[in-house]
Parts: structure tokens; sequence; C-alpha cells
């Protein structure tokens, strides 16, 4: 792969893969809230909030630990392989494996949830 954007393309096949489980787990999110008749607005609102300000917080962090280590020249990248735009000293495509978890963790989460039964929620314990 050679090329002005290799790196990106590098990324492109974890983008699809991310995408694919983004989209299953919206469908399973949106069948079990259907299945248990209920509305859950406010635990998505809580789910969303912590879901944003973490990957707000993972990205300054990539941001930052990325420049300090590009800067250093701990890591180099071949400037006839990245897409020309940086944010620092890194390329902007540094962020893509970043990105791919905060959409990727998330939706791993729902999908290996396990759905509580409203039988089991209102059983006293024995």
């Amino acid at each position: 792969m050679t090329g002005a954007g290799a790196y990106a393309l590098l990324a492109l096949p974890f983008f699809a893969a991310v995408a694919v489980v983004a989209v299953v787990a919206g469908v399973v999110a949106a069948r079990r809230a259907r299945a248990g008749g209920r509305s859950a607005r406010t635990g998505r609102r809580i789910a969303l909030v912590t879901g944003l300000v973490a990957g707000v917080a993972l990205l300054v962090m990539t941001i930052v630990f990325d420049n300090v280590i590009v800067t250093l020249r701990i890591v180099a990248y071949d400037p006839a392989l990245i897409s020309g735009a940086k944010i620092g000293a890194i390329p902007v495509e540094d962020l893509a494996y970043a990105i791919a978890a905060i959409v990727l963790l998330p939706s791993l989460w729902v999908l290996f949830d396990r759905p509580t039964r409203p039988s089991q929620e209102e059983e006293p314990p024995r």
C-alpha cells in the first residue's frame, strides 16, 4: 500500500467491522426495549452522556500522548503515507483506532449484557 492516505486505508476494514457490530447492537437494544415494554429514556440519556464524556476523554488523551511520542521521535510517520491533515504533530489517521474504540466498546457492552427478566427484579431474595 503506497501513496497518500495509506494509513487511513489501513483503518477502513476496522471501521467496517465496527459499523457492523454497532448496527447489530442497535437492533438488539431496540428489540430488548420493545420486549421489555419499557421506555428507558433516562437510562439511555445516562449511557449517552457517559459515553460522550468517556469518548472525549479518550480522544484528548490520545491526542496529547501521541503528540508526545511523535515529538520525541519514538514513533514516526512516513509523510508520503499520510493524508496531510495533522493535529499538532500527529496525523489525523492516528485517531482512527480511538474513534473505533469509542463506538465498539459500548456496542459490545450491549451485545454481551444479559437482559434481566421482570420476574427476577420483583422476587425478593430467599
